[in-house]
């Protein structure tokens, strides 16, 4: 078992910046995919970028451009810089991570923009 805690989130200004980062609790835990999904207030949980750990990434058609997913795979950590935000970009970001049919889930960190 493995859990993953989120840090990063808050408030910023449309046009603004923020870096997500997301650590697995066992840096020896190889999870073969890591990324990032959200869900905004009455909407579904959305995709937003994911990355293996040979690198290979996918990013959702919103967010291309603007957000950049990495990984640090001897932390077991993943990343979301997170730039030209819009406040259609608010919502809670859930780190993922997946090992072959078993999904894991952080709790989630708030991600405000302003107008």
């Amino acid at each position: 078992q493995v859990q993953l805690a989120e840090s990063g989130g808050g408030l910023v200004q449309a046009g603004g910046s923020l870096r997500l980062s997301c650590a697995a609790s066992r840096s020896n835990f190889n999870i073969q995919t890591m990324g990032w999904y959200r869900q905004a207030p009455g909407k579904q949980r959305e995709l937003v970028a994911t990355i293996t750990s040979g690198g290979n990434t996918i990013y959702s058609d919103s967010v291309k451009g603007r957000f950049t997913i990495s990984r640090d795979n001897a932390k077991n950590t993943v990343y979301l810089q997170m730039n030209s935000l819009k406040p259609e970009d608010t919502a809670v970001y859930y780190c993922y991570g997946k090992n072959f049919a078993i999904n894991y889930w952080g709790k989630g960190t708030l991600v405000t923009v302003s107008s």
